[in-house]
C-alpha cells in the first residue's frame, strides 16, 4: 500500500519536476518565487490529472480475478487465510 501511495506522490511532482529542469535549462533560478507563482495553478492541475490517469490506466489494465476473493475464515478453530480462487 505504501509503495501505490508513492507511486502518486511522485506522479503528482513531475510536472514541478519537469518545470525546475525547463526553468534550469532556460538558465533562470528555480529557488526565485517569481518564477513558480504564475504558474502553481497550472502545475497542481496537470500534477492531479496524471495522477488520475495513471489510477484510470491501473483500473483498466490491472490483473483480474474473475472467481473472486474469498475472505479469511475459521474452520475447525484455525484461521483459514483469505485468498484469490
Amino acid at each position: 500500500m505504501l509503495r501505490l501511495v508513492l507511486e502518486q506522490i511522485a506522479l503528482f511532482s513531475l510536472p514541478f519536476i519537469l518545470f525546475a529542469g525547463w526553468l534550469l535549462l532556460a538558465r533562470r533560478s528555480p529557488l526565485d518565487h517569481a518564477e513558480w507563482k504564475p504558474q502553481w495553478t497550472r502545475l497542481v492541475l496537470a500534477g492531479m490529472f496524471v495522477v488520475v490517469v495513471s489510477l484510470v490506466m491501473t483500473g483498466l489494465t490491472g490483473e483480474r480475478h474473475a472467481e473472486g476473493y474469498v475472505p479469511p475464515r475459521y474452520e475447525n478453530g484455525r484461521l483459514v487465510p483469505g485468498h484469490f480462487q
